[in-house]
């Protein structure tokens, strides 16, 4: 949110000297917007999956092995979610 706090002020500030955005720097502004926003659910999945892992693992410390291993799995996923976001971030920085 800070981001975007900062891109509304600078934005208006070039607004009223009455200057366009270049092309370089739409796509730096664009490129963030989608890792910060592509990187925020899964960095609240992996937090949401990590605490109710470890409650799990509180509850039936037996089972600690199957619950670790699907949490993993779990994370790897979400973490691949974020890697496509870097991804379309590049994408839009260096092809678009």
């Amino acid at each position: 949110m800070f981001g975007l706090e900062i891109f509304m002020s600078v934005a208006s500030a070039v607004a009223a000297q009455g200057e366009a955005l270049s092309d370089a720097g739409a796509k730096a502004i664009a490129a963030g917007i989608a890792v910060g926003l592509g990187l925020l659910g899964p960095g609240i999945g992996i937090g949401i999956l990590g605490a109710s892992a470890m409650s799990a693992i509180g509850r039936n410390p037996e089972a600690r092995g199957a619950i670790l291993q699907n949490m993993i799995l779990a994370i790897a996923f979400a973490e691949a979610l974020g890697i496509y976001a870097l991804i379309v971030s590049v994408i839009i920085i260096f092809v678009a």
